[in-house]
């Protein structure tokens, strides 16, 4: 007899104030493959994705399970697994191809895998991975920051959970000048505490970016980047470059090219979904920043628990999500 368990799921694409926008469901225990890891998790956290994915993917009837941050007790690991043990703490983001976090028990390859840092509850650990994954790769690989690195960083969304991470990572680990940007006291308070050097309000971005940069930015990270391409392109200095997270339709980059500006896209998915031969740079980044936690550089960006993990818990987290008015992350937790 096949071993089930709970899990959080839903069959067709509905808006999260109907019941049916997300079900509790039973489900098989997954066999992990041979770099799999088997984990019983503990917490998971929503991201803007899991309301994306859950408004534009439907299953068509079948049961498509959600999530993609993930803490928990590693409880098998597949025949080729070298990187963890059972009884291991863990913490990740998944892969958009397989199936997601909010189940009891999840599978997940261990190249993308962090151990938990030891500072952290599961939850606190739970808020951290998708963000971490982004900022990271943002900062080092697209716009190939470093440790000597100057210059000024605008960071849209500062207190949003990537721009928290991209606040906080710049800060400990290059020399740029990171300027975020706000609308509210409580969200600019927020980014503040992160480490933004200043706060401006994105309302009005480019009299807020003179005030603080009268000769422009050199970066810009954007999470929200449709209509704004103009704006970009007057508040970047000549060969500033940009990064985006998010895919506007019909996006026209012409307006870069008089100053030479670059533009990167970033998404933390691309190493699960193709599996390139340095899959284990997320593992890697993921074991860094717990030690920057452990070691009190980097502070999780948790700001709100939820519990259990089931579908009406589920259901208020997205809503929180879908409100565009999350400061840091909300976490659920505990089967």
């Amino acid at each position: 007899m096949t071993e089930t368990m709970p899990a959080v799921g839903y069959r067709e694409s509905l808006p999260i104030s109907d019941e049916a926008s997300l079900e509790d469901v039973r489900l098989p225990v997954p066999e992990p493959g041979p770099r799999d890891l088997l984990v019983r998790v503990e917490a998971v956290s929503v991201n803007p994705v899991d309301a994306k994915v859950r408004r534009s993917a439907d299953p068509g009837g079948g049961v498509k399970v959600l999530g993609y941050d993930a803490a928990g007790v590693v409880a098998g690991v597949g025949g080729e697994v070298s990187l963890f043990e059972v009884g291991d703490e863990v913490y990740y983001a998944g892969s958009i191809g397989r199936p997601g976090t909010n189940a009891r028990f999840h599978v997940v390859d261990e190249r993308i895998v962090g151990h938990k840092p030891r500072s952290l509850g599961f939850a606190e650990a739970a808020a951290l991975p998708l963000t971490t994954i982004t900022a990271w790769e943002s900062l080092f690989e697209r716009f190939r920051l470093g440790a000597e690195s100057g210059g000024t960083l605008l960071v849209l969304g500062g207190a949003g959970g990537v721009g928290s991470m991209v606040i906080q990572l710049a800060r400990a680990l290059t020399g740029v000048t990171v300027v975020a940007t706000a609308s509210r006291p409580e969200s600019a308070q927020w980014a503040r505490d992160m480490g933004a050097h200043e706060v401006v309000d994105h309302h009005d971005l480019v009299a807020g970016v003179r005030a603080v940069a009268p000769d422009g930015v050199d970066y810009v990270f954007s999470p929200r980047t449709g209509g704004a391409i103009e704006t970009f392109a007057e508040i970047l200095r000549t060969g500033g470059e940009i990064t985006a997270i998010d895919e506007p339709e019909g996006l026209d980059l012409l307006p870069l090219k008089p100053k030479s500006i670059t533009f990167h896209w970033e998404f933390m998915f691309t190493r699960p979904l193709f599996e390139p031969p340095d899959m284990i740079a997320q593992h890697d980044l993921l074991e860094r920043v717990g030690e920057l936690i452990d070691d009190g550089v980097v502070r999780t960006t948790l700001t709100t628990t939820l519990e259990p993990i089931n579908a009406g818990t589920l259901r208020r987290a997205h809503e929180m999500v879908e409100s565009g008015h999350m400061v840091g992350k909300v976490v659920v937790a505990g089967f």
